[in-house]
């Protein structure tokens, strides 16, 4: 089973930092996607950062410049740092993964169980 294990959100003064973890385990051949997402309440679930397996980073346009995702694959792990945050980016905030596994006869799409972002004063 693929599991991907959340950590890192909690509260913030609005101008603060937070860095989510987002842990992969389970057997996986190969990590096609890796994102962050993000749901406030009566909100839809939006985007806010995305990372390929080639490196390649996409951005919510209001998180340029303040958010930023990378990975390490050593650790099987993304990350999502998070600075210059603000009262609008309070939300759930969730991992989520497509991958391959089981050599290469499945494809997988994992979502992880959420962490909450506050910010407020």
């Amino acid at each position: 089973q693929v599991q991907l294990v959340e950590s890192g959100g909690g509260l913030v003064q609005p101008g603060g930092s937070l860095r989510l973890s987002c842990a992969v385990s389970g057997s996986i051949s190969r990590t096609h996607v890796m994102a962050w997402y993000r749901q406030a309440p009566g909100k839809q679930r939006e985007l806010v950062a995305r990372i390929t397996s080639g490196g390649d980073t996409t951005y919510k346009d209001s998180a340029k410049g303040r958010f930023t995702i990378s990975r390490d694959n050593a650790k099987n792990t993304v990350y999502l740092q998070m600075n210059s945050l603000k009262p609008e980016d309070t939300a759930v905030y969730y991992c989520n993964v497509v991958a391959t596994t089981d050599g290469g006869l499945r494809l997988v799409d994992v979502w992880g169980q959420g962490t909450q972002v506050t910010v407020s004063s």
